[in-house]
């Protein structure tokens, strides 16, 4: 059975490393309430939420709140229109785990499941995601100490 991490704090553990995201991503915005399968769980969406397609074929869901803030237009797309958009280049924590384990995305959110050698990420407290070891060895750059 894999572990259950209940809200994990990157911040404090040392195996932790800032990285940061270059995709360009595919995006619609949900006319209806729903969900989708993603590579590492359900994701459930209200309408007017991004469903996302990456640059490796994945796809998920973000709020609309959170996507206008971590995404830009790429032209010719127009802010709020389906297209083409660039993730702003933000620091997230991501920690290699070497074991099956399970996370949810926010408290009492999707639950989401990650295989050994996948990367648990927190974008802020209490705020998770789980990226397979090929995708982030592709959109994420792992950002060397100083």
């Amino acid at each position: 059975m894999p572990a259950h991490l209940d809200n994990p704090d990157l911040s404090c553990d040392p195996a932790a490393r800032p990285a940061v995201k270059d995709e360009t991503v595919q995006v619609e915005f949900a006319v209806i309430a729903g969900s989708l399968g993603s590579a590492v769980g359900l994701n459930h969406f209200r309408a007017g939420d991004a469903l996302i397609t990456g640059s490796t074929g994945d796809r998920w869901c973000v709020s609309r709140d959170r996507f206008d803030a971590k995404y830009r237009p790429v032209p010719p797309t127009q802010a709020g229109a389906c297209g083409s958009y660039r993730n702003r280049p933000v620091t997230v924590l991501a920690r290699q785990m070497h074991e099956a384990f399970r996370v949810a995305r926010e408290a009492g959110g999707d639950v989401l499941n990650g295989a050994a050698g996948d990367w648990l990420l927190q974008y802020g407290p209490g705020d998770h995601g789980i990226v397979d070891r090929a995708r982030f060895e592709r959109v994420y750059r792992i950002i060397p100490e100083s």
